[in-house]
């Protein structure tokens, strides 16, 4: 976050960048110092955010601390090191200062840079000694390391590829393949996706079932933190769909009954619901039989069985797509796991259709249709469609939460639509034989005909 001074004087100014640890809600603002008390301690401050290199070296020669700490414990060096200016980040710490002091949040100089992703900054602080931030989940006693903790030295990345853009890596565990999701230092800084963490650990213990992916540890007492799960080498189903395009209704059914058996399985989870609400195709991914798995469980959440959940802002972030999403989470309106249903009729859909729900539209924007009541339009044959199958998606996208079917009524209705397809793609291959076997038997008597003629004419 930056904020330009507004009043640009010694005695009374705005800090340009405030701690990374500080709570979202406490913007800089003039702290009130009593200038005829601390005049030249400020001034050094306001050198230090402004990177006047000669003022600074003027007051630290009067005899000024190179390590005052203002009303928030905060020093020239967490100031320097929030803007980003190496050359006063160097020149306070050749005149002594502390490379490794914390304000009244925690935060060190380090910590800031890493939040602010200034990286001159970051090499020349580790370069003098300052330690990395401890992982949010450290523990003092060994015996409250969790069963799950893996050694990060077990983690070979040496050969690893990228699985998605800056979050999951392939890496060899104990021999073995495995995806692994890294959360960069700078989230060590940010207060709700390490609570997000957490919550993802949590519910991640709790999973076990073949349609979700499977998890197999973490790496929380060190920084990175990581979440460990089985490799699934056939990637995501965003990228089998972009390469397929529209599937065979039967096709789209058997993937159907794989993210709703998934689904269901979390929905019905005891004594606590899991709901997804990131349930997208770059979410699901494919196992070496070609079976769905539903997984990153980044933005789920945990429901008491009968409440509803609330936000405080909409859920997705800018990593997910809001073109799978509910309109009550967009609208920040009460939801339970109906969300994920409608996730999920947007899915069914986009197999038939071949393309993404209102391919054409920007993300912010299919969101705002939802809300206005507006579904992907039916633009495949009607064939495609058979059986109950647009029955289906209609229900589940239905703009009333309480009217869209559970996953297990769902799981119902898609065992039925697959039985009578596979009725009828038998009946066309045993008929396909028959038409065949008939038209070689004619073939066969025709000649045999034709050979007897023959035989009677000579």
């Amino acid at each position: 976050m930056a904020v330009i001074a507004e009043v640009r004087s010694p005695e009374n100014f705005t800090i340009g960048k405030q701690s990374s640890m500080a709570p979202k809600n406490s913007s800089p603002e003039n702290r009130g110092f009593d200038a005829s008390k601390m005049e030249e301690g400020v001034r050094l401050m306001f050198l230090a955010n402004e990177g006047d290199l000669d003022g600074i070296n003027e007051v630290l020669d009067s005899g000024v601390d190179v390590n005052f700490r203002d009303i928030d414990r905060r020093t020239p060096l967490h100031i320097a090191a929030c803007q980003g200016l190496t050359d006063v980040v160097d020149l306070l710490l050749r005149r002594g200062a502390d490379v490794d002091p914390k304000d009244r949040w925690g935060s060190t100089p380090l910590a800031d840079a890493i939040c602010y992703k200034n990286q001159e900054v970051i090499k020349l602080l580790e370069k003098h000694g300052a330690q990395p931030p401890v992982a949010p989940m450290h523990v003092q006693n060994f015996r409250e390391i969790p069963e799950y903790e893996i050694d990060p030295n077990e983690l070979d990345f040496s050969n690893s590829i990228e699985i998605t853009k800056g979050t999951y890596r392939m890496a060899l565990w104990r021999g073995t393949e495995v995806a692994v999701k890294i959360l960069g230092d700078e989230v060590l800084m940010d207060e709700d996706r390490v609570e997000a963490f957490r919550d993802e650990l949590s519910l991640l213990q709790k999973i076990r079932h073949p349609n979700v992916v499977q998890f197999l540890g973490a790496v929380t007492q060190s920084s990175p933190m990581m979440i460990v799960t089985e490799y699934l080498p056939k990637g995501d189903f965003r990228t089998f769909l972009s390469r397929k395009g529209a599937l065979k209704p039967l096709t789209a059914v058997k993937f159907a009954l794989d993210i709703a058996r998934g689904m269901n399985y979390l929905h019905e989870n005891r004594p606590e619901a899991i709901i997804h609400r990131d349930l997208e195709p770059s979410n699901i991914l494919r196992d070496d039989s070609g079976h769905l798995k539903v997984a990153d469980f980044g933005l789920s959440k945990l429901l008491k069985f009968s409440k509803a959940v609330r936000e405080d802002k909409p859920s997705p972030s800018h990593e997910t797509s809001w073109r799978y999403v509910a309109p009550e989470l967009y609208k920040n309106e009460e939801y339970d796991t109906k969300v994920d249903v409608f996730s999920f009729a947007l899915i069914l859909q986009e197999m038939i259709e071949g393309c993404p729900p209102f391919v054409s539209k920007p993300e912010k924007e299919v969101a705002k249709v939802y809300c206005s009541n507006e579904r992907p339009p039916f633009r495949a044959p009607i064939n495609r469609y058979a059986y109950g199958l647009k029955e289906l998606i209609l229900q589940c996208w239905n703009e009333e939460p309480s009217e869209r079917p559970t996953f297990r009524q769902i799981l119902s209705k898609l065992e039925d639509i697959r039985k009578v397809l596979e009725q009828r793609r038998r009946f066309k291959t045993g008929f396909g034989c028959f038409t065949i076997w008939h038209k070689r038997r004619n073939t066969r008597h025709a000649d045999e005909s034709s050979h007897s003629t023959n035989s009677i004419i000579r």
